[in-house]
């Protein structure tokens, strides 16, 4: 039986109008109200009569860009390399449902490229999901880590293989696979550049190693801590549980964590934080407790963002290479460079040794 507008509406317990209003975007709608009808715009499957629906897929030029947070320079340098792809003239159609996208839209006409702030909500990214089904997007690319909760990951691949059924290229940049979505995945090996980031600061002598780690329920958060873990096992050293503390992904949470590792163990000798803006905070922290880098204490980050090397000692960290993940992304994403074997290609960071790392006190 099909799904009507008043269906929806029934089920969001508000009016036809407003749903018309949701899904056109021509009308202010509370934010509670949005995601109520999307919601049921989702539970019911709920799609567009036929020939409007082709239409819509013929001649799509959006593509979205979801981030978790596009003032971090993570997502930003990745945002800015994706929409540098998807401007000019896309490529040929690599498949069938492709062609249905990629080949209908205006000859030679710029695309238009829309990055969705989730804010790391996983309600607010499975709305901008919707909202891009919605409006037959020719593509879409995530970035950054996946939440490692079921029912979360459950929707988002439901909604990845509703977007590729209907034609809409994904493609995964710096995120997990996600299996039987037909999502292509350049996924980051965040668990080998922490290992061989550890690794290097155990091969300076560190024994006492704290370590700041991201949101708790983020893959590339376990996925850094579980190598910083192997590089601690494969030295024969036992990680004392007060020597991790979790935060965010900021340099607020870096500064308190740091703080917090020093209140437990005084004795450490080095800090690996989870990302570069982390490190940053941890530097702050020791400094204004009379710490030195690295004499005192090391500091290591992850990402090699722009300012990693400005800082004062230049911070050792794993350099990912964020801008090239990100253009090739784009690139996939409008056809004009092949998808890696299999759908999935793995983007290995590299070991940047600076001067916020050195040898332990005596």
């Amino acid at each position: 039986m099909t799904v009507t507008l008043a269906d929806v509406a029934a089920r969001a317990q508000v009016s036809p109008a407003t749903v018309s209003r949701v899904l056109n975007g021509n009308y202010p709608v509370a934010a509670s109200t949005r995601e109520r009808v999307l919601k049921a715009v989702d539970e019911l499957d709920y799609v567009l009569n036929g020939p409007a629906s082709a239409l819509a897929a013929a001649t799509s030029d959006l593509v979205g860009i979801l981030v978790n947070d596009i003032a971090d320079p993570f997502f930003g340098i990745m945002a800015g390399a994706i929409q540098s792809e998807i401007g000019g003239p896309w490529g040929s159609p690599l498949d069938r449902s492709s062609s249905e996208v990629l080949g209908g839209g205006r000859a030679g006409g710029e695309r238009l490229a829309v990055v969705c702030n989730t804010g790391g909500s996983p309600e607010r990214e499975l709305t901008y999901l919707t909202l891009l089904q919605r409006q037959r997007a020719a593509a879409v690319v995530l970035t950054g880590g996946a939440v490692e909760n079921q029912p979360h990951a459950a929707a988002v691949s439901a909604k990845l293989r509703k977007l590729a059924d209907a034609g809409t290229r994904v493609v995964l940049c710096g995120r997990p696979p996600a299996p039987d979505t037909q999502a292509i995945a350049l996924t980051f090996d965040n668990r080998g550049g922490a290992r061989q980031l550890t690794e290097h600061l155990i091969g300076l002598g560190h024994r006492r190693l704290g370590y700041i780690t991201g949101p708790e329920e983020r893959t590339t958060t376990r996925h850094r801590l579980e190598g910083h873990r192997e590089a601690m096992a494969a030295a024969g050293l036992e990680e004392d549980p007060r020597w991790t503390v979790h935060g965010r992904y900021d340099r607020r949470s870096g500064y308190e964590a740091t703080l917090e590792l020093l209140r437990r163990d005084p004795a450490l000798t080095a800090v690996v934080a989870a990302n570069d803006s982390v490190a940053l905070g941890a530097c702050a922290a020791l400094r204004e407790s009379g710490l030195r880098i690295p004499h005192d204490v090391s500091v290591a980050g992850f990402d090699d963002l722009p300012f990693s090397i400005d800082a004062v000692p230049s911070l050792t960290t794993v350099r990912l290479p964020l801008a090239e993940a990100g253009a090739r992304a784009g690139r996939i994403a409008t056809g004009r460079e092949e998808p890696p074997p299999g759908g999935i290609a793995t983007v290995r960071g590299e070991l940047m040794v600076r001067g916020s790392s050195g040898v332990p006190r005596p």
